[in-house]
């Protein structure tokens, strides 16, 4: 038992600390105007047939950091962390963040402590190099009241106790429920940011989710500067959908995505840039991304 104790010691060491590194890595990068990924979502469908070849495809136009959307019974799209390490290793690609949806399911509140269920997708993000692993929705009965929004935002601060230990942080990512709608008269995402431990726990802002729900990320960057150290970079066109929005290629739509990439840059405090388009207008996802690449790199990123 001593034994196992000392080596499970030392392997968290080596996970926390090659994680520390990786995200000392991403907060010094060097005179760029910080890493540009892709979020894997936006060629979801590529990647449910072909992941390898899809991510070969994705290398090759220039991309060099991923974020994933896809953790499912431990693995990342089909592959063991082991293996799936390997694959982006090979291919000369980086995963400096992921989404994995924490729900109240990953919460023992007799116990007060995580399931081993997500303490095994912290430890799995740790094994592959990531700085953050990023919820991207909170279910409706997390939110409810005020009280249950608050118990959560609790647990979301002692996730960020957990991921700390393994040399990350915890994030979040917006949609538009977190501008629409209010507790005690406060937007959701007000009081989030009120609550969260910034230290520890990030906000992945979303420029085009936030746009649907009514809000705009040059206002919200002046209200909260400094705050956001990730971003997906998305533009929107209007559509005759429910929501009357959906992305499109960078430039090509309604938000003044350059601007507020710079305003990032300038006051954001921005060092991870994640493209994601969801929408495509009938172009291939994969000559999509290849644009938005592109564009990306003419304005200078």
């Amino acid at each position: 038992m001593k034994t196992s104790r000392r080596l499970f010691l030392q392997k968290s060491g080596i996970l926390m600390a090659g994680a520390a590194l990786m995200h000392n890595q991403l907060l010094a990068a060097p005179a760029t105007k910080g890493i540009v990924g892709l979020q894997l979502y936006s060629v979801r469908d590529d990647m449910g047939k072909d992941p390898v070849g899809t991510l070969k495809q994705l290398a090759a136009m220039g991309y060099t950091h991923v974020e994933h959307a896809n953790y499912v019974d431990h693995k990342f799209y089909g592959f063991t962390a082991k293996e799936f390490k390997k694959v982006l290793t090979d291919l000369g690609l980086k995963m400096p963040s992921g989404h994995t949806v924490m729900g109240k399911n990953h919460w023992d509140g007799v116990k007060k402590d995580f399931t081993d269920d997500w303490k095994k997708t912290v430890e799995d993000a740790a094994y592959m190099g990531q700085s953050y692993v990023i919820s991207p929705w909170m279910d409706e009965s997390m939110r409810k009241t005020y009280d249950d929004l608050m118990r959560y935002l609790e647990v979301f601060n002692k996730c960020g106790d957990l991921c700390q230990k393994s040399g990350m942080k915890f994030g979040y990512h917006n949609h538009w429920a977190e501008f629409t709608e209010k507790l005690n008269g406060e937007k959701l995402f007000d009081l989030m940011m009120k609550n969260l431990d910034i230290k520890k726990v990030i906000m992945q802002l979303d420029i085009g989710n936030m746009y649907i729900g009514g809000a705009k990320a040059l206002d919200v960057i002046g209200q909260y500067p400094g705050k956001f150290e990730l971003i997906h970079v998305k533009d929107e066109i209007g559509n005759d959908k429910p929501d009357k929005f959906e992305s499109a290629i960078l430039g090509k739509g309604i938000i003044p995505v350059k601007e507020v990439l710079d305003i990032c840059l300038k006051t954001g405090g921005t060092k991870v840039f994640i493209i994601e388009q969801e929408a495509y207008q009938g172009i291939a996802p994969l000559a999509c991304v290849k644009e938005d690449l592109a564009i990306m790199k003419k304005w200078g990123f």
